[in-house]
């Protein structure tokens, strides 16, 4: 998925880090990410893209967010 393509944010309204969970099942996301987006650089931005989609292509899925 190119860069154009992403939303602002990897969220799909999915949110289990508000559960206690430490990593989102809707989007990949740490809670830590999560609760920093809005506050991280471009550049970490894109670190925690490119990890979210490989994180997804392992498992053999499209990032939840693709299609939006």
């Amino acid at each position: 998925m190119s860069k154009p393509d992403r939303p602002d944010s990897p969220c799909i309204a999915l949110c289990s880090t508000a559960l206690g969970d430490e990593v989102c099942r809707g989007c990949g996301r740490t809670f830590s990410e999560v609760a920093n987006w809005v506050f991280l650089s471009d550049a970490e931005k894109e670190q925690v893209w490119r990890r979210l989609e490989a994180y997804w292509a392992v498992r053999g899925l499209p990032p939840p967010w693709a299609g939006r």
